[in-house]
């Protein structure tokens, strides 16, 4: 009988043939960047948990190399002492399913000893999946012999403004969902028997669909759906569900399914333009940059967004801008650059903003890509009302390039994509992204930040990263002075 894991047990909840590959093909699983930051971040909010529900004292149980034996015993050591106190982490498991609850705090009731459980996630609000992942931890806690008083779910107060000095208080609200859980209690052990047979027999035949993508991106997606073509058929974008249908029907590659079952209008376009094999480049292209005055600024800014505030006054989630970069293009070819970048450690906004203010000057369009840098100069003027109307000043000068390019534009190989990772190899092919040594996209962009003021990064590490921010965020600002001068110079089809 396989063990299993509460978070098996909601991968099964998924997709069956999920949790088969987990446990027996788990070498054809991809985790992409975002995903294992977001690993990283709910060890980060379990810790800061720790630290709150623990503040009058606790036990955190440890775990080695996968070895549960240890923290089974010494949960049970410490659930049935005469001096209850918090644990986190508590181990249990019931008829081969194993979980460890995040919180677990001794309640008495009427004379009755009892406890209460607390999941933490890192999340910003109570999701539907949620109270299925709790129900996994209360069977299994009753299921070992223990009381059970409540279960509840913690998550981030993203309204919570931090005020320094460590203090936290307030940072999670919590959910009672114990009526929810018992009421779903019944349904846990057919959950199991189902994610208990997939393990152990031939794998699940589960077709492609809407629920790769949810509530979670399954790691399996490369191996489950068709990617060994040229135009594989996720690249016509769209619903997960209609594109799963798609492949149940045997295609595989865009160019297989026929015009007259797609009905979406941006999926025509690819349909079309991927058939024909030709770029498409329209006329509004060019005549969108001959509209564009000089000087041009062509803006870019690196941020972070941390669970939990670094900073007084900042709030969790809040897109914190560390770092910009701008090229300035005062007439055709005459070229300059100007950037910010503060690793001090201390909060680099304030002083961000005045050097943007500075450098952008007074006239001429500021160039971004989609419309990001908008919310994070907006959010800049809101912390800082004294430079509120400089900052407006700008905001009314941002000119967007991602409408007119994705209106004008399309190459078969940007695959449905018209991010600016997508659409630069097709034009500028030594401008690739994936050809920069070190920082490569905006998730590793933040980690680096975060190590590089982090303490005990050494100086030379400290400066290593230093050029490779410099870099990749020029490298950004650069891709979009390569895109205009390809709309105003490259010959037009229609």
């Amino acid at each position: 009988m396989p063990r299993l894991s509460k978070s098996r047990i909601m991968s099964s909840l998924q997709c069956l043939k999920r949790v088969h590959l987990e446990i027996n093909r788990k070498e054809l699983a991809h985790y992409s960047r975002q995903t294992e930051a977001a690993f990283a971040l709910g060890h980060q909010v379990g810790e800061r948990a720790v630290q709150l529900y623990g503040r009058d004292g606790g036990t955190y149980i440890e775990y080695n190399g996968g070895r549960f034996a240890g923290a089974l015993s010494q949960t049970a050591d410490l659930m049935s002492s005469m001096f209850r106190i918090p644990v986190f982490e508590a181990t249990l498991q019931y008829e081969g399913v194993l979980v460890r609850e995040d919180v677990l705090l001794p309640v008495s009731e009427g004379g009755n000893d009892s406890w209460r459980v607390i999941e933490v996630k890192a999340s910003t609000r109570l999701k539907p999946e949620y109270v299925h992942d709790c129900a996994v931890q209360a069977w299994v806690h009753l299921g070992a012999g223990h009381p059970l008083a409540g279960i509840s779910l913690a998550h981030i107060d993203n309204q919570f403004v931090y005020p320094g000095d460590g203090d936290y208080q307030g940072l999670f609200i919590e959910h009672d969902l114990t009526e929810q859980v018992f009421e779903l209690l019944p349904a846990v052990p057919v959950w199991v028997e189902a994610a208990r047979e997939a393990v152990a027999g031939p794998m699940p035949e589960v077709p492609v669909g809407q629920h790769c993508t949810s509530p979670y991106e399954c790691p399996f997606i490369e191996y489950c759906w068709p990617n060994d073509t040229r135009y594989p058929i996720a690249g016509l974008g769209g619903g997960k569900k209609k594109l799963g249908l798609w492949v149940m029907d045997g295609y595989c590659d865009i160019c297989d399914v026929p015009s007259s079952e797609i009905s979406g209008e941006t999926q025509l376009r690819i349909h079309r333009v991927t058939l024909e094999g030709v770029p498409e480049l329209l006329p509004g292209a060019k005549a969108f940059v001959e509209s564009l005055a000089y000087p041009r600024f062509y803006l870019d800014f690196e941020t972070i967004a941390p669970a939990i505030p670094r900073w007084p006054g900042t709030r969790p989630y809040q897109v914190l801008p560390f770092q910009w970069s701008c090229h300035i293009e005062r007439a055709p070819g005459v070229m300059e650059h100007a950037e910010f970048l503060d690793l001090s450690g201390a909060p680099p906004m304030r002083a961000l903003a005045e050097h943007m203010i500075e450098d952008l000057e007074s006239s001429g369009p500021v160039l971004m890509y989609t419309s990001y840098e908008r919310g994070v100069i907006e959010s800049l003027a809101g912390m800082f009302p004294d430079l509120a109307d400089a900052l407006q000043a700008i905001i009314v000068r941002l000119v967007d390039l991602h409408p007119a390019t994705r209106a004008n534009y399309y190459h078969p190989d940007m695959l449905g994509s018209w991010s600016i990772k997508a659409v630069l190899p097709t034009i500028a092919p030594d401008m690739d992204y994936a050809k920069l040594e070190g920082i490569q996209e905006g998730v590793g962009a933040s980690e680096a930040y975060l190590e590089a003021i982090d303490p005990n990064t050494s100086e030379e590490r400290k400066e290593e990263i230093r050029k490779e921010l410099l870099l990749y965020c020029k490298h950004d600002t650069a891709a979009m002075v390569r895109l205009v001068a390809f709309f105003a110079n490259q010959p037009t089809s229609t």
